[in-house]
């Protein structure tokens, strides 16, 4: 029996210095990011007002799979240069490809609702922070296409046409940031090889394609025109961004976030992203679906507005 409360004893002694220990490393007070990505917030163009469609365009609002971003900064007033603000974050870069550019190897992703960056409060400089910037670098999703080809199959002893008219799914792998030094990267399931940089609005795509004895997984890349990408900035005439770059400006909401430094709680900014229509195309084929086979051409793969909400 005295062995027996002896070690009730050393286990209560040891749990109680455990639980010491423990609240002694109490979790620091976090500013916490997460993604939200919505294709029903409003889509609005490069200074920040509502925008439709191009005529002769077309567009689709794509499933995401993932997101990595460049740089985050928190800016008091709109007047506030970029980079003059509280830069809480900027991604590893490389030269390797002869100029500067993002290290997308060691890019960091993240999904719908999932955390992509977190920093201790106590590490912002005190004050009042009316807007975000956010710089987008990469984008994973999925989109819905259109097809309407012949295959020849062909065997040492017969030859088989197959016909294929019919909408299916997709895989973009977009690189919206300004440069991007890229060895290889996953769309879905394969890998694309580049050893060089590639600028803002390069991508690839892959699908799986079959039919009657017919089974591919098919793949491309490609570059969307320069200066196409939409990137929302609605204090463009006071604070403006630099071209080519993917910097998403937007005001705290409900009002502007406060940092006193001496936090206790974690302060949540949910990044809400607006996907409504920001896959777009040219239309070669008027049937408002994205035929890549026809020749019809990426134009625009920004994101359509941002909200970050203080939660």
């Amino acid at each position: 029996m005295k062995h027996y409360w002896a070690a009730c004893l050393l286990l209560c002694v040891y749990a109680a210095s455990c639980t010491k220990v423990d609240n002694g490393e109490a979790a620091e007070a976090k500013l916490i990011f997460r993604y939200r990505f919505d294709s029903t917030q409003e889509r609005l163009n490069n200074t920040g007002q509502p925008a439709l469609v191009t005529g002769g365009h077309a567009a689709q609002s794509p499933v995401f799979n993932s997101m990595s971003a460049h740089y985050i900064e928190l800016t008091p007033d709109a007047s506030t240069p970029l980079g003059k603000g509280a830069v809480l974050y900027k991604a590893p870069e490389t030269d390797a490809g002869g100029e500067a550019a993002i290290d997308f190897e060691r890019s960091v992703t993240a999904g719908n609702n999932e955390v992509f960056y977190a920093i201790p409060l106590k590490d912002i400089p005190a004050g009042e922070y009316e807007w975000l910037r956010l710089s987008l670098a990469y984008q994973n999703y999925t989109v819905q296409y259109h097809i309407d080809t012949t295959i020849t199959i062909a065997t040492d002893t017969t030859s088989n046409t197959i016909t294929i008219d019919q909408d299916l799914t997709g895989t973009i792998a977009s690189f919206i940031g300004f440069n991007t030094y890229i060895k290889s990267y996953l769309v879905k399931s394969q890998s694309l090889t580049v050893d060089d940089n590639r600028k803002q609005g390069y991508w690839g795509f892959e699908t799986a394609i079959s039919g009657e004895g017919f089974n591919e997984t098919y793949t491309t890349s490609g570059q969307s025109p320069e200066g196409s990408t939409t990137v929302v900035n609605p204090i463009f005439d006071t604070s403006p961004v630099p071209a080519g770059s993917c910097v998403v400006t937007a005001a705290f909401t409900p009002g502007k976030l406060v940092i006193t430094g001496k936090e206790t709680e974690n302060i949540i900014v949910e990044v809400s992203l607006s996907t409504n229509k920001s896959f777009e195309w040219e239309e070669v084929i008027n049937n408002g679906k994205w035929d890549p086979l026809k020749g019809e051409p990426v134009v625009d793969m920004g994101i359509r507005g941002m909200i970050p909400a203080i939660r």
